[in-house]
């Protein structure tokens, strides 16, 4: 086996996790445990003790850093147009009911007036915006901010973290907020395990209200932003409809290892192994695109140093991704079950009744919906996975270690998207629908 080409780029990131190798990438027994750095590692001691504005400001000194900051700077202030399978958005895909499901629409729009109601005059001003506010776009998922957008939770008092925590829970299906929760445990254990809780806790994210809440529960767009290291959410009602996409949830390490709580996304993550276990040698040979997570076969820029395989992420809402893998008319009906079943476990954010329309769109798409896999198919390596439909893409990817040691790619660092294509992230189609509707 050749050695792994492991050149520094910015103390953070390496060049192993974007370099080819012929090589199988090969799941070992190892916890993640074993990768844990020395807590002298200077990599660690440099920034311990910092405070999060002061570590944003020692990150940003990294030249790799500061131009990959220009470029989502760029990128960012692009007109939102939406992803696109070939650079043109199609029209029509998404649409309001004609009544507003009960009992989904106040819940969160009163939780959002309370918490509204217990902040200063300065807080207010600092966590609203307008519905159509870029800043709707500014969301990343590092653990150091690239823009400052609503209040840092850290620095709340406690009766308003716990008010955002019951916006979650209203906006949210009981098993989202628990994962999405669960996620936010994570980072602040991953704080713990490497000695940095002021970089790295759990309220180490930026909470923002856009549009009129009250209003809101008569059917009027409002939203709210949740974002930070690993967990970013876009929440948007209107009309009858909750949105929430883009989404990025991940974690590093992805599990508790306390013997009661499963890794973050196993099932997420056994739902696709079993679907990519039953494909036949044919399905195989179309739904596999690259044979390892590193595959040397990989063009020129496929592989980014701090993305790795996803493409849907901070900064990407106008990204073209075309489709690849294997179409889904080519599945069988088992096959088709499961695929909707991880579509499902993507979406289980919303609350029952607004689950059930936004799968129905997934459904009316069903013979233009792609499934594509890059690894081995068996479990026995990292691997990365994606649907892909005029209507929906969802992606999970095995990551490398940015705060544990792990040079490639191993299953207890995950990152996972979600995102509404052809215009409808931050549910932007359905507020043009009900503005159209004249309501």
């Amino acid at each position: 086996m050749s050695a792994i080409p492991d050149e520094d780029i910015d103390g953070f990131f390496t060049t192993s996790r974007t370099t080819g190798r012929e090589a199988a990438v090969e799941l070992t027994d190892d916890s993640y445990r074993t990768f844990l750095l020395d807590l002298d590692d200077p990599k660690l001691t440099e920034v311990r003790g910092m405070a999060y504005e002061e570590f944003a400001q020692n990150r940003y000194q990294a030249p790799f850093l500061r131009d990959l900051l220009d470029h989502w700077d760029g990128l960012y202030r692009e007109p939102f147009v939406g992803i696109t399978s070939d650079g043109t958005v199609r029209e029509g895909l998404y649409a309001l009911p004609g009544t507003a499901p009960s009992d989904t629409g106040s819940r969160p729009s009163e939780a959002a007036a309370r918490f509204l109601g217990i902040l200063t005059p300065g807080e207010l001003d600092a966590v609203r915006y307008d519905i159509d506010a870029p800043q709707w776009r500014a969301w990343s998922n590092p653990e150091f901010m690239v823009y400052r957008v609503g209040l840092r939770m850290e620095v709340l008092s406690d009766d308003k973290t716990s008010a955002i925590h019951d916006i979650l829970r209203a906006s949210l299906s009981a098993e989202g907020y628990a994962r999405v929760s669960g996620a936010m445990e994570l980072n602040g254990r991953l704080g713990g395990l490497v000695g940095l809780p002021t970089v790295m806790n759990r309220h180490s994210y930026w909470f923002s209200v856009f549009g009129d809440p009250l209003a809101g529960a008569m059917g009027e767009p409002w939203g709210w932003q949740l974002f930070g290291h690993h967990v970013a959410l876009n929440f948007v009602s209107v009309g009858g409809r909750h949105v929430i996409a883009p989404v990025f949830l991940g974690a590093e390490p992805a599990l508790m290892d306390d013997g009661v709580h499963e890794p973050l996304f196993a099932a997420r993550e056994r739902l696709a192994l079993e679907l990519a276990g039953s494909l036949t040698a044919t399905q195989r040979a179309r739904a596999v695109v690259f044979e390892s997570v590193l595959d040397p076969a990989m063009p020129e820029g496929r592989l980014h140093p701090a993305d790795e395989r996803h493409v849907a992420g901070a900064f990407r809402d106008n990204r073209v991704i075309p489709y690849e893998g294997i179409p889904a008319d080519e599945l069988d009906g088992a096959q088709r079950d499961l695929l909707r079943r991880v579509v499902a476990d993507f979406l289980h954010l919303l609350v029952e009744g607004q689950r059930e329309p936004a799968l129905a769109e997934y459904d009316a798409h069903i013979d233009e919906t792609w499934f594509s896999w890059y690894g081995a198919t068996d479990g026995s390596q990292p691997f990365y996975f994606r649907v892909h439909s005029p209507v929906l893409i969802a992606e999970f990817d095995d990551h490398a270690g940015v705060w544990l040691g792990n040079k490639l790619p191993a299953r207890f660092h995950v990152h996972t998207t979600l995102r509404h294509p052809n215009g409808n992230d931050y549910a932007k189609a359905l507020i043009a629908r009900w503005r159209e509707r004249g309501e």
